[in-house]
């Protein structure tokens, strides 16, 4: 079984943006989707979760209202703004042009 990945330095925005242009979801949400999405390859951990969720709602990428979970717990649940949507096609741009070059260059790997 592959190695899960814990360092997703860069690929934060990229995963927040992509799982709220999915749905809207609430913090424990993006990390379970981005977990179950991935396969169980993919863990974002909360320390990084909710800095970076702040960081894009300064940002207007995406947009925070406090609502009643279905567990009467008060929870924030994001959703991801038109310029957000934006922001996104610039990202998955850029993440796609990283993931062909990184398979470019492992085709050359010894084994």
């Amino acid at each position: 079984m592959p190695k899960k990945v814990d360092n997703l330095n860069g690929s934060l925005e990229l995963l927040i943006l992509e799982t709220l242009d999915y749905s809207p979801q609430h913090g424990f949400g993006i990390v379970a989707h981005v977990h179950t999405a991935s396969e169980g390859l993919l863990r974002v951990e909360e320390g990084s979760l909710y800095p970076a969720l702040h960081r894009l709602e300064r940002q207007k990428l995406v947009a925070g209202s406090w609502q009643t979970t279905e567990n009467s717990r008060k929870a924030k649940l994001y959703t991801i703004t038109a310029a957000g949507k934006l922001r996104l096609t610039e990202v998955r741009k850029h993440w796609k042009s990283v993931a062909k070059g990184v398979k470019l260059v492992l085709r050359f790997q010894r084994v």
